[in-house]
């Protein structure tokens, strides 16, 4: 029998519960069945479904921590009558908040609306003091989404104030919520429930489930129908999508026709399965959540568990799982930039167990007496890459990366353009794509900071191009911490360049692999699009 043990960092990650006095308490889930984690998470605020009364609503909370009490003097078990997000006239659906801004988020309800709400910084003063009055939330923007329930809204990665919402009406609308007279997109073709909706990681392809066992990819902004279609799990049960970072995969999960809980690995370009792993045979849906570790974790609703695998050579390779014996709800994981690094802290998650919210964090056991490089990749930040008008205008970037050591903000890898559908399309090469011409981008308000550094000019290349910048999230060495950059030999600079060069070539050679599927899914649209001519003009 074989002694060899893979290497990995990740090997004895375990996930840490909060104490009591450091979760949230007294909370009231909402009762609706709709399919969804039930709460969303900033870098500072949760929102979670609220059961109310009279219309529907969600509570938003200051975000507790594993490692010390709730902010602002906020007690541990919650009043029974706290303020509330109400506006929508039915049961809140589903939350997300904004990548670029802490204290906006969008919500979707049974009522068809999808209703923009800022959280003012002075919002929790005082709560529970003698005298205090609870005052509720109100909504800065309402879009009418749809005649029919709004099942889930989804930001934008990379472009300010892009906001996707999923109907009943079986489609997708992209909004600019600078200008939401009109959605910018329509995607079509959901021949039932949409289930989930990801983002790639430059926000150029969007990926949806469906209770019609379908898998889609959109460009949503070649057309409204799908450049890809595949079957998906073949059990009619909730199945979720995760784009898995930068990478050319994605993740699912969902049953199969014997009711078993399965994950799979997905191939972006050619929709092929790369890897299948069964679970078990419980009912609860599993939601998945990414980390740029190359970490997968598996959250089943109604499950004690939360499993993690680590992906790599493209195979899954299970690592270890944190488990409970109250089961969950739902759950969401904060934003890889809010995390505590002196706690060698790579994921946290927030669970919905009974009545309370319990912070996880999951821990890589080692005694850091400074920043441990090679276990925390530059995470995407809260600075735009793109604004709406420049997205929906053809142009695209690459999500901008936040070192969690220093605070730098620079550009991630060299995105790839991508041409419009009645552009001519080259063959399927390696070879630059057509450059949009310019276009004036639309004037919109932008919650964040200014921009610390410049966007880059999209140059896609072949993989022996002009030297450029490393790629901030580029792979590093497994045993080269920070620290041990301190001791400099004289076999270190050749070393360094050596690594830097590869660094560079692999990210080139991701741009180009990048624009090959970029060309290919603009090939299939226009396909699509000369078919349907065909059948109107026959």
């Amino acid at each position: 029998m074989s002694r060899f043990v893979r290497p990995s960092k990740y090997r004895h990650v375990f996930g840490q519960p909060a104490k009591k006095e450091h979760c949230l308490e007294n909370v009231k889930v909402s009762n609706s069945a709709w399919d969804t984690n039930l709460l969303a998470a900033s870098g500072s605020y949760l929102s979670l479904n609220w059961n109310a009364s009279g219309g529907g609503a969600f509570a938003i909370l200051p975000l507790p921590s594993p490692f010390r009490p709730p902010p602002n003097n906020l007690p541990y078990k919650l009043p029974d009558v706290i303020p509330l997000a109400r506006g929508h006239t039915a049961p809140v659906l589903d939350t997300d908040w904004s990548p670029f801004d802490d204290s906006v988020v969008a919500s979707g309800g049974e009522d068809g609306k999808v209703l923009i709400w800022k959280v003012a910084a002075d919002e929790f003063e005082g709560w529970g003091a003698d005298g205090w009055v609870p005052r509720d939330f109100d909504p800065v923007a309402r879009i009418d989404g749809s005649p029919r329930k709004i099942g889930q809204v989804l930001f934008h990665p990379t472009a300010s104030h892009v906001l996707a919402a999923a109907s009943a009406e079986h489609s997708v609308k992209l909004w600019d919520l600078g200008l939401a007279d009109a959605p910018r997109a329509t995607l079509v073709g959901h021949t039932d429930t949409i289930q989930s909706l990801a983002f790639n990681s430059t926000g150029t392809v969007l990926a949806t489930t469906s209770r019609d066992r379908k898998l889609r990819l959109f460009d949503p902004r070649a057309g409204g129908e799908a450049v890809r279609v595949t079957e998906g799990h073949s059990g009619i049960k909730g199945a979720r999508v995760c784009w898995m970072g930068d990478k050319d995969n994605f993740a699912t999960t969902g049953f199969s026709k014997m009711s078993d809980r399965e994950v799979i690995i997905w191939e972006a370009g050619g929709l092929g399965v790369i890897k299948k792993v069964v679970l078990d045979q419980s009912a609860g849906v599993v939601m998945p959540f990414w980390s740029d570790n190359n970490v997968l974790f598996l959250a089943g609703k109604g499950d004690g568990n939360v499993r993690y695998y680590e992906w790599e050579s493209d195979s899954l390779y299970a690592l270890a799982e944190h488990k409970s014996a109250d089961p969950q709800r739902g759950m969401c994981f904060l934003p890889r930039r809010a995390l505590n690094v002196s706690e060698c802290e790579i994921a946290r998650a927030y669970k919905v167990a009974g009545t309370a919210i319990e912070p996880i964090a999951f821990v890589v056991p080692r005694r850091a007496d400074s920043f441990q490089s090679d276990i925390f990749p530059p995470a995407p930040s809260s600075s735009p890459a793109l604004t709406a008008g420049e997205f929906f205008s053809g142009k695209t970037a690459a999500p901008r990366l936040v070192d969690l050591n220093t605070g730098v903000i620079s550009a991630g890898h060299t995105p790839t353009r991508t041409a419009s559908a009645s552009a001519p399309v080259p063959a399927p090469a390696p070879a630059p794509a057509p450059v949009a011409a310019p276009t004036k981008s639309a004037s919109i308000p932008t919650p964040t900071a200014t921009r610390v550094s410049p966007p880059v000019s999209p140059t896609a290349a072949a993989p022996v191009s002009a030297p450029s910048h490393p790629s901030p999230s580029s792979p590093k060495e497994p045993d080269s911490p920070s620290r041990s950059r301190a001791n400099g030999s004289p076999s270190q600079p050749s070393s360094s360049a050596l690594q830097d060069e590869n660094a560079r070539l692999n990210a080139e050679l991701r741009a180009a692999r990048g624009q090959i599927r970029t060309l290919e899914l603009q090939i299939e649209s226009m396909r699509a699009n000369a078919q349907r001519a065909a059948a109107l003009l026959g």
